[in-house]
């Protein structure tokens, strides 16, 4: 049996029942998945994951400001997470809710999470669904998804639906994934990193 240091804590997480759970590995297998699922939707519409139109993908990509401006809606949603979470009892109580579900995670993991869920949901969400259902009903689909059935939670689901109108509004706005893979990334690698460091 192997001992179980630091660093073999730093890839499981507690599970309610009290079994260990390997919540990298299933992360990585289902956003995985995520994007398998929107590649056969795009060979099957014949549709560009990465842009938006086919003006858009004619135009192409400015990788300074889509860049920029994807860092600059990351700040902000990082900036107002933290108010919430510090200055009002129930974006405490979501902040150690989802601590408690992400577990102990080191900078790497929170990383390795962060880049899978921000490519894969915006690969599926925008470069799929968008294009296809529209830019609102993709994003009430994106925060629905994000719908966890516990009460300090439930605050979860509306950030995620307003994140995913914005993240669609970037899509749109740009015309490619650029700026909204960026921000989502962005987003989530800091707000899992002070998760951690803050409730664990």
């Amino acid at each position: 049996m192997k001992p179980e240091t630091e660093e073999n804590l730093a890839v499981q997480a507690t599970a309610p029942g009290g079994n260990d759970v390997p919540i990298v590995k299933l992360a990585l297998c289902f956003y995985g998945a995520l994007l398998v699922v929107a590649l056969a939707w795009s060979i099957w519409s014949g549709r560009s994951l990465f842009y938006a139109s086919q003006a858009a993908a004619e135009a192409g990509v400015a990788p300074l400001s889509n860049t920029a401006l994807g860092l600059a809606v990351a700040a902000a949603a990082i900036w107002l997470s933290r108010q919430v979470t510090e200055r009002t009892r129930w974006g405490d109580a979501l902040g150690r809710g989802l601590a408690e579900l992400l577990g102990k995670r080191s900078v790497r993991e929170c990383v390795v999470l962060a880049l899978a869920s921000g490519v894969a949901e915006e690969v599926f969400f925008r470069g799929a669904l968008q294009p296809a259902l529209g830019w609102l009903l993709a994003s009430l689909i994106f925060g629905l998804v994000h719908f966890a059935p516990k009460r300090e939670l439930l605050p979860w689901t509306g950030f995620a639906l307003v994140a995913g109108l914005v993240l669609g509004a970037l899509f749109e706005s740009t015309g490619n994934l650029v700026a909204p893979i960026v921000a989502h990334v962005g987003i989530n690698a800091v707000n899992l990193r002070r998760l951690v460091v803050r409730y664990g």
